[in-house]
């Protein structure tokens, strides 16, 4: 496994807090700190931030670079518990165990000061991980996330192939079935591009349906003309990036 990191100025003189970005689907480590243009506005809050992969790479499981949304590029931050699957893609333990025990042993990072947001799978994986860790983030904020992939075409594959067919082993990675039972009430900021080509799968109704009937505080923002693309990201990181800091700054 391989990871970005950005180290801001102010680790020179001091601890800082961490914020986790999980990209999407056929992404890799690189696609955040390349495309997003966040790094300027990290710096100016002294916020390190820290991009994984998407999935293990060359793990030699038949079938894992044949679809985009299943195996190499897409591990949909779940632990698999098929026999084919569970001994490498697990990467809900890697994103919440193993790689902040890693940050934390190598880099002047603060040891509770975490956030987390991501982008269409990512969205989907930053929610979970607030989800199901209360108390463990500060913050959480999502782009474009897949809010319901045990019934979207884009997650359903994935959920098939590495959980099984069991519904209630889908829904602990679902953020639409984990919103109810909530022990936290973590705020939540999501954007989506109202001329996202993938909207229908997206399904952001849900999330804000879900939020209402559980009054769970929700900003969702419908951006007009913003598609699924990085420059959707970029145009609004500033934003999720101030979201963050304000909470691991208070």
């Amino acid at each position: 496994m391989s990871f970005a990191i950005f180290l801001p100025p102010q680790v020179a003189n001091q601890k800082v807090p961490s914020l986790y970005w999980l990209s999407g689907l056929t992404c890799t480590a690189e696609n955040f700190t390349i495309k997003a243009e966040a790094q300027r506005y990290a710096a100016e809050h002294g916020l390190m931030l820290v991009a994984p992969d998407t999935s293990p790479r060359g793990a030699g499981i038949a079938g894992e670079d044949e679809s985009f949304n299943l195996g190499t590029g897409a591990g949909f931050y779940v632990n698999a518990t098929t026999p084919k699957w569970s001994a490498h893609y697990r990467m809900y333990d890697y994103v919440t165990q193993e790689l902040p025990e890693l940050i934390k042993s190598q880099f002047p990072v603060q040891a509770d000061g975490e956030a987390i947001f991501g982008h269409s799978m990512g969205g989907h994986g930053a929610l979970i991980c607030a989800l199901k860790n209360p108390g463990r983030y500060r913050s959480v904020s999502a782009f474009a996330p897949i809010c319901a992939p045990s019934v979207s075409g884009l997650g359903k594959k994935a959920f098939h192939e590495c959980l099984g067919d069991g519904p209630a082993a889908w829904a602990r990675y679902d953020t639409h079935q984990l919103l109810p039972g909530a022990s936290e009430r973590l705020p939540l900021l999501a954007d989506q591009g109202d001329h996202d080509e993938f909207l229908s799968e997206l399904m952001p109704d849900k999330l804000s349906e879900v939020c209402a009937e559980s009054h769970h505080p929700l900003t969702l923002r419908m951006q007009a003309g913003y598609d699924h693309s990085y420059y959707f990201v970029a145009s609004f990181v500033k934003d999720h990036i101030e979201h963050h800091a304000v909470a691991l700054l208070a």
